[in-house]
């Protein structure tokens, strides 16, 4: 026997308040009383009440739902942001939706349109790199859009100053006297974050009158293999053996210790390594990683926060610069 779909009068009944409230609760949970709020979500959870979120999406012209593409979800500094604008969404009655595309152009057109067509309030895309098939969708949904991880001159974003990082690490490493440098990258193809730090690592090593050993640069997926294989390939190529290597992120960073150590290279008695990131793991290992360090849980909760004034009051997002900042622990030291 089919059972009677609970309707929100039916909640509003159990709860002893009104349709309005039961509403508000759903949509503004921060603009209830807690008392009225636990009375209407154990209403809620006693009936088994499903919002009919199609109805809810035509009477308010809002999904109350945010969409976010990332690169991968193999990563834990995108998973800290996603944590992040989460918690605010979730605080303020939005679902986050998520979707992956590995970094292919194509797989990203294709998620970002099947998000579009769920009628999302807004969509985060990870870096200034897209296909223009991607931020056409956009446009033609009329989807607000926020670029995250990076800078942007056409669209409002929440990032970091990518060049920045590069030549943070590359000024470090050359004040504590290295003058042999290395740098093993993530692949920089539909990568603008990656492609930006080596600017600025090998752009800053140039104005200091330093340069990049001949053979000591090489791409690597984010992986600790990578790191790993990436110290191999430098190891075998360069024409001298670095006494430095900066890498794109801490799980480079890391596979190059882990190999390093393998290898017995001393470090970072013969061999100093910066990353960035500053994964929770990284202060972890020893010795620990010298790294530069991305707030990327704030990032989450900002872009969260930026989306939600878009959003209630029509305050379109600008252009946000995250801080960065150099972690020294025990990977990186003068060259003996």
């Amino acid at each position: 026997m089919k059972v009677p779909k609970t309707k929100l009068e039916d909640v509003a009944r159990l709860a002893g308040v009104s349709m309005a409230t039961v509403s508000r609760t759903l949509s503004s949970p921060s603009l209830v009383r807690e008392d009225t709020l636990a009375r209407v979500r154990h209403a809620i959870q006693a009936l088994g009440y499903v919002p009919d979120a199609s109805a809810r999406t035509l009477a308010s012209g809002r999904s109350r739902t945010i969409a976010a593409v990332v690169p991968t979800l193999d990563n834990a500094i995108f998973s800290h942001a996603i944590q992040g604008m989460q918690g605010v969404l979730a605080a303020n009655g939005y679902q986050l939706l998520l979707g992956s595309h590995n970094y292919d152009p194509q797989t990203e057109i294709d998620v970002v349109r099947a998000l579009s067509e769920r009628a999302v309030d807004a969509m985060v895309l990870v870096g200034a790199d897209h296909a223009p098939e991607t931020l056409s969708v956009l446009r033609q949904s009329g989807t607000r859009t926020i670029i995250t991880w990076a800078l942007s001159n056409d669209y409002p974003c929440i990032g970091f100053d990518n060049f920045e990082i590069g030549a943070l690490a590359a000024r470090y490493l050359f004040d504590l006297g290295h003058r042999h440098f290395g740098m093993i990258s993530g692949i920089s193809r539909n990568n603008d974050r990656a492609r930006l730090r080596t600017e600025g690592f090998v752009n800053t090593l140039r104005a200091l009158r330093a340069e990049i050993i001949p053979g000591a640069a090489c791409e690597q997926p984010y992986s600790f293999a990578g790191g790993r294989t990436g110290l191999r390939n430098i190891l075998r190529d360069a024409s001298t053996r670095p006494t430095a290597i900066f890498c794109g992120n801490d799980v480079l960073a890391l596979g190059c210790l882990f190999e390093a150590t393998a290898l017995n290279l001393k470090v970072p008695d013969e061999l100093s390594i910066v990353g960035c990131d500053n994964l929770p793991i990284s202060a972890e290992v020893t010795p620990g990683l010298t790294t530069v360090a991305l707030e990327s849980s704030l990032l989450g909760k900002k872009t969260a926060e930026a989306l939600l004034r878009w959003l209630q009051d029509g305050t379109e997002p600008g252009r946000t610069e995250m801080p960065i900042s150099l972690i020294q622990r025990g990977t990186a030291a003068p060259p003996s």
